[in-house]
């Protein structure tokens, strides 16, 4: 009850904030790339002299949303404290009263269950809307794909202009209705590549329909961070910018913390931190850029992907099997599901495989074996896997440990719980077995 209430009162401060300013609202949604993609909006926007407001945390659900879309504070460490919400409630009334509004505000928009993305509808209505990708997500509540797009498309019902990626978005789900981005040249904005430079950027053609042409160089280091970049293009232009002003802009998107940003590891190692979370079509992004390096040696750390529900087996060993053992001279796997069903389909491949539950000692294995120059990809979900720990255990400077993901007090409380009741488990496995 008391969180129903909380909730009502959160979405009714936030009806009351937009119907008084009308600020310009982008939504994000999909089953994965939303922070990358809104980090991209929010930087070329106000590249391009627009006021902006954006979370640098992913406040996504229905508690969180309200909250960020005006500027207040979370309150994390306190989420079932009365005096906290109270507090809130406080703050959310002088954004209503103030008038320092932003021109734009970009939000990510989540869901863990069907009807998390229709609900946000009830109070919010946005000027664009755009959807990243449809692919496998906590799929032990959505159990098929087509519920997956039902409910991240259902965000088309209100926003006045629906942008898509379509590359990562089955063509049995597209309409007529959405504005595409992607490589097709009948896609409404595109990029044609002319060259790539591993860990270095893209050159080559954006494009669009109604508002011309681009030749651009830009240092995304991945292909989904070149798809953001792709909807920053479409969202600033469908906001009155002119393509042809674009480049500085988007020269200046950032990488974001754990994904697919590179820092410097020991011995002359490049690491490769993708660790905020993984899907099955996200990991083989990041091996396909792992593919490309030229290096002595390519290490692969991959964790479990949590929330897959009965899809999990098959996604695993999908992943498992996508490891080349012609590009990889190592795989190490982090967690249970990707010790039970990747690590074997990878080594039936002929990978050379290390399974850990830990993601400490999988990093300190990771540091035992690398050579001199090597890149190391570390990829994985978060709950019982957080692969950002294995790698914090290979930086060559540990102030870096600032800029991987889930590193605050309450995460890394929430870290140590969970190694705890990991090292439990093991003992009593070990007690069975002897």
């Amino acid at each position: 009850m008391f969180k129903k209430f909380v909730r009502k009162r959160l979405e009714k401060y936030t009806r009351k904030y937009f119907r008084k300013y009308e600020p310009t609202l982008v939504v994000v949604v999909g089953s994965v790339g939303k922070t990358t993609t809104k980090a991209a909006i929010a930087t070329v926007l106000r590249a391009c002299d627009k006021t902006v407001r954006v979370s640098n945390k992913n406040y996504n659900a229905e508690m969180s949303v309200p909250l960020a879309l005006l500027g207040v504070e979370y309150p994390e460490d306190s989420v079932r404290s009365i005096k906290a919400w109270f507090k809130v409630f406080k703050e959310m009334k002088k954004r209503i009263k103030e008038d320092d509004v932003p021109d734009a505000i970009v939000q990510e928009l989540g869901t863990d269950h069907p009807g998390e993305i229709p609900h946000f509808g009830e109070y919010l209505h946005a000027d664009i809307a755009v959807v990243t990708a449809i692919s496998p997500e906590h799929m032990e509540y959505f159990k098929t794909l087509d519920n997956v797009a039902r409910e991240e498309l259902s965000v088309a019902d209100f926003a006045d202009t629906t942008i898509v990626n379509e590359e990562d978005i089955p063509a049995d789900y597209l309409e007529n209705r959405f504005i595409m981005y992607g490589y097709d040249k009948y896609s409404d904005f595109r990029f044609i590549e002319t060259k790539r430079t591993p860990l270095a950027g893209y050159e080559g053609e954006l494009s669009s329909k109604d508002f011309g042409r681009l030749m651009i160089k830009i240092p995304a280091l991945s292909e989904p961070a070149l798809k953001a970049m792709l909807a920053a293009t479409a969202v600033a232009t469908k906001l009155g910018i002119h393509i042809k002003t674009l480049e500085p802009a988007l020269s200046e998107i950032p990488s974001v913390p754990g994904r697919m940003q590179c820092l410097d590891g020991k011995n002359e190692t490049i690491l490769i931190d993708d660790t905020y979370n993984a899907s099955p079509l996200a990991v083989k992004a990041a091996l396909d850029m792992l593919y490309e390096i030229d290096s002595p040696q390519r290490i692969a750390v991959l964790g479990s992907m949590n929330e897959l529900g009965d899809t999990s087996a098959d996604a695993h060993k999908e992943v498992g099997e996508y490891c080349d053992p012609e590009k990889l001279d190592l795989v190490v796997t982090i967690g249970e599901e990707a010790r039970v069903h990747l690590a074997p389909a990878a080594k039936k491949n002929g990978c050379n495989i290390k399974t850990f539950r830990h993601p400490k000692h999988a990093g300190e294995y990771v540091e035992e074996k690398a050579k001199r120059g090597a890149v190391i990809l570390f990829k994985g979900s978060q709950n019982g896997v957080y692969a950002e720990e294995a790698l914090k255990v290979m930086l060559k400077n540990p102030e870096d440990s600032k800029k991987l993901v889930r590193q605050d007090k309450l995460w890394m409380k929430k870290k140590h719980e969970c190694f705890k009741k990991d090292k439990v488990e093991k003992k009593k496995e070990e007690k069975k077995k002897d």
